[in-house]
């Protein structure tokens, strides 16, 4: 059984912020699998001005539809392909937050996902939900489920964390490979390709396992209107955190969330001397 996670914490599901506008020039064509109201999303999200809200607790997210984080759109393909291959029997989609995250378990239902799994927070919660509690989550599915591989993105695009997959392996205390930017299942193990600074290392993992998808895994698919249909129908089930057992309370807090500070206009010089000269006025020579 394969539990693929297409979750990441409710601001993520919100908007993308000022790094989805520019990660999803690619990726926001076939907008989180392209499927259900994801293709919707495109053009919102494409035209929405990021807003931050009047007590600077965070940023304005009404009116804007969700959609599922680039990553873990990339995890939920490659879960799919492995089923197609009849290597694993089941994909479960899981999200965590409120009750709009279920239209990204739709996505990943309509790209091929069997079923989905909506661990319901409400709102103010999910303001404050981070990758401990989503982590813990995770485990505690993966344990309810009876699940030998665990799949999400390798970070979300907004607070670029890059935690959750980690934690989730840690707290199950099973090995992980994280960047997979190529999977391969082999018996009982799994050949991971991960990206790292130096190229490309290569590891074998013994399942039960977590891996973090990648950009280079693979091309997300377009949910086809057919299977959009068809998703409508499939099951989603809805947990509580307290069902499993998990506190959301988070120890982290934000003191404040603001805008860029607005870029002074430049100065325009004749030569390299009064580059110079103008360097030495401003203090930055």
């Amino acid at each position: 059984m394969l539990c693929t996670q297409a979750l990441l914490s409710p601001t993520r599901l919100h908007c993308k912020l000022h790094r989805l506008l520019q990660y999803r020039k690619r990726a926001i064509m076939e907008l989180r699998q392209g499927a259900g109201g994801t293709q919707e999303l495109r053009s919102t999200l494409q035209s929405y001005r990021i807003r931050v809200k009047p007590d600077k607790t965070g940023v304005v997210t009404d009116g804007v539809k969700h959609s599922m984080n680039p990553f873990c759109e990339i995890a939920v393909e490659e879960a799919v392909r492995l089923k197609e291959k009849k290597l694993v029997k089941e994909v479960i989609a899981v999200s965590c937050g409120p009750s709009q995250c279920q239209e990204t378990i739709r996505t990943a239902l309509a790209m091929g996902a069997d079923r989905g799994i909506h661990v319901e927070v409400s709102a103010a919660e999910a303001d404050r939900l981070g990758p401990l509690q989503v982590a813990r989550v995770l485990a505690k599915l993966a344990e309810k489920e009876k699940v030998n591989l665990v799949l999400l993105g390798k970070q979300a695009i907004d607070d670029d964390c890059n935690q959750t997959g980690q934690m989730t392996a840690g707290f199950l205390d099973w090995p992980q490979g994280t960047f997979a930017s190529q999977l391969t299942l082999e018996g009982d193990k799994l050949k991971v390709e991960r990206e790292i600074d130096g190229g490309l290392e290569t590891v074998r993992l013994k399942l039960p396992a977590v891996v973090t998808a990648d950009l280079r895994l693979n091309e997300p698919r377009y949910a086809t209107l057919p299977n959009i249909m068809k998703a409508k129908k499939k099951k989603i089930e809805v947990l509580k955190a307290g069902d499993l057992g998990v506190d959301l309370t988070s120890k982290i807090s934000v003191i404040s969330v603001e805008d860029p500070p607005q870029r002074t206009a430049g100065v325009k010089v004749e030569t390299t001397e009064d580059l110079v000269a103008k360097l030495r006025e401003i203090g930055r020579i």
